[in-house]
């Protein structure tokens, strides 16, 4: 999951909370675990991790808080580690997403 992202709601003038949820593609999923520090964190398949997945989007769905599901290409987020000098393990995915959707939300204002 990415870090959170605030916009304001120009409608209702609320503040909405954008949470960055990492979205892997299912063809990428076993180069992740050969290049995660963590892998031993990830689910083994990607029917796993995508089922939890779902279940956290659910979960993370309510009034106030908008979580947006970041394609997320591991080969790029092997690049921004290697640029940023992280490993790739959690924190990092959480940081790379968080950019991210900074970045979509910034394209779509």
């Amino acid at each position: 999951m990415g870090r959170r992202t605030e916009r304001k709601n120009k409608v209702l003038g609320q503040i909405s909370v954008c949470l960055g949820v990492a979205w892997y593609r299912r063809e990428q999923w076993v180069r992740l675990l050969e290049v995660a520090d963590d892998r031993n964190n990830l689910e083994g398949t990607y029917e796993e991790w995508k089922a939890n997945a779902e279940r956290g989007l659910r979960r993370l769905a309510r009034p106030g808080f908008v979580p947006q599901k970041v394609d997320i290409d591991v080969e790029e987020l092997i690049r921004w580690c290697k640029l940023k000098k992280r490993p790739v393990n959690g924190a990092a995915r959480s940081i790379f997403t968080a950019e991210k959707l900074r970045k979509q939300i910034k394209a779509n204002q």
